[in-house]
């Protein structure tokens, strides 16, 4: 069997997908471009409206291009709305989030009984595979965000033993991985719900000694900035075993509209935060989410946000235009944003966030910082989340240490 996994939204689900790879790949299966494959599971999201565009897009592409194809539909979007995903063509089966484990068995027709083996940095039709692995250590959340609706579709918070974890940490190590970006749909909140309670301090202790003897580093996903105390920040500011990015959500700048998003702590924590981490690193990447046009955001709080922004240290904006999540609290509020005023908005935090970028680059210019080589060898990921073309020669999944040496085109030179 010939099989292709298609992935949209976060690195949670991205983690997810590559389980899925490892489960069909234990029950016999072949990976394989969608446009050939017999089964193309289809992992989608729906944090936003776009997202649910992009998914339904995708699956109509692989049906009319490979109208043979059993189309599996999973994740955040299969999980809120089962009959309109069901719906659209070629689509076999339905599998919610908590069900994306029996995605092997269901097509192997057994259970996996056998631990799959990771797939090397790389391995995957054409090489398109991942060099830096997602690590899933944590899913589901118990948060109550007035806009979010993914707490319905993933669940209370669930967090993986840390000796699980340790597990794969060495099964990865030992097929090639060198970077592993530890994932989570709530991070922050590890081991809250272990007996007895641990917490991600906790998590990035032990792998930090775990690592001591393997050549591999870590890379945190997306973490709320109410979890991310001064300890964690001093772990990844004294350890090289963690690279020095960062992403911690603002969503807004306005203290009112955070607390009408129910969103646990004020702009001035969050500045604090960014501000320490900056002093701490002071070259690390810092990326945040913003979202514009949340029901009741006036020209004022707009302009406030993106007062704030432009004289802040982020280094990259993830730009979230609101749109309505049936379920939610926000869909039910009044003072809904024209949405023609959302993407003018959105358009101009997105031009802030390329102006934070350039000045960010502009300062790494000339200097030299370690990186893992990706695709063919030719493009560099260095630790503070810069991606360099460098001149050929070099082999994927290889560490080198680069020379920032250009922004436009951004390039580096290997040094050593």
């Amino acid at each position: 069997m010939k099989y292709s996994v298609l992935t949209f939204g976060c690195r949670a689900n991205q983690a997810d997908s590559c389980q899925i790879e490892h489960d069909l790949q234990a029950g016999g299966g072949v990976p394989a471009p969608s446009e050939s494959a017999d089964v193309v599971v289809v992992n989608t999201c729906t944090v936003t409206a776009a997202a649910d565009r992009a998914a339904r897009h995708a699956i109509r592409g692989v049906a009319r291009i490979n109208p043979a194809a059993r189309i599996v539909a999973t994740g955040c979007y299969a999980t809120r709305r089962p009959g309109e995903v069901g719906a659209l063509p070629g689509v076999i089966r339905l599998l919610r989030n908590d069900q994306k484990g029996g995605i092997g068995e269901w097509l192997s027709g057994e259970m996996v009984s056998r631990a799959p083996a990771a797939l090397p940095p790389g391995l995957r039709p054409g090489g398109r595979g991942r060099t830096a692995y997602p690590l899933c250590v944590q899913t589901g959340c118990d948060e109550r965000c007035a806009y979010c609706i993914v707490p319905s579709t993933r669940g209370a918070s669930r967090s993986r033993p840390v000796s699980h974890v340790l597990e794969d940490v060495r099964r990865l190590s030992s097929a090639g991985f060198k970077e592993l970006w530890l994932t989570g749909v709530h991070l922050g909140s590890y081991g809250r719900d272990l007996q007895p309670p641990c917490s991600l301090l906790d998590l990035l202790g032990a792998l930090g000694r775990e690592v001591e003897s393997r050549d591999v580093t870590f890379r945190l996903s997306s973490i709320e900035p109410m979890d991310c105390g001064e300890e964690v920040v001093d772990v990844l500011a004294r350890s090289p075993r963690f690279a020095p990015h960062l992403h911690l959500p603002l969503q807004h700048a306005s203290d009112r509209v955070l607390a009408a998003m129910r969103r646990p702590y004020t702009l001035c924590s969050y500045r604090a935060l960014v501000d320490l981490v900056r002093a701490r690193m002071p070259e690390a990447a810092i990326g945040s989410d913003v979202m514009v046009g949340f029901p009741g955001e006036t020209d004022r709080e707009f302009e406030e946000q993106v007062t704030y922004l432009r004289g802040s240290p982020l280094t990259h904006l993830h730009v979230f235009p609101y749109s309505d999540r049936p379920g939610t609290q926000a869909s039910y509020l009044a003072g809904k944003v024209p949405s023609a005023v959302i993407r003018d908005r959105a358009e101009l935090v997105r031009a802030v966030g390329r102006e934070l970028n350039r000045r960010f680059i502009e300062r790494q210019v000339g200097r030299q910082r370690p990186a893992l080589t990706l695709e063919d060898g030719s493009l560099a990921l260095t630790d503070n989340y810069l991606k360099l073309r460098i001149a050929p020669g070099h082999a994927r999944n290889e560490r080198v240490r680069v020379r920032v040496v250009s922004i436009s085109p951004l390039r580096g030179e290997v040094v050593q």
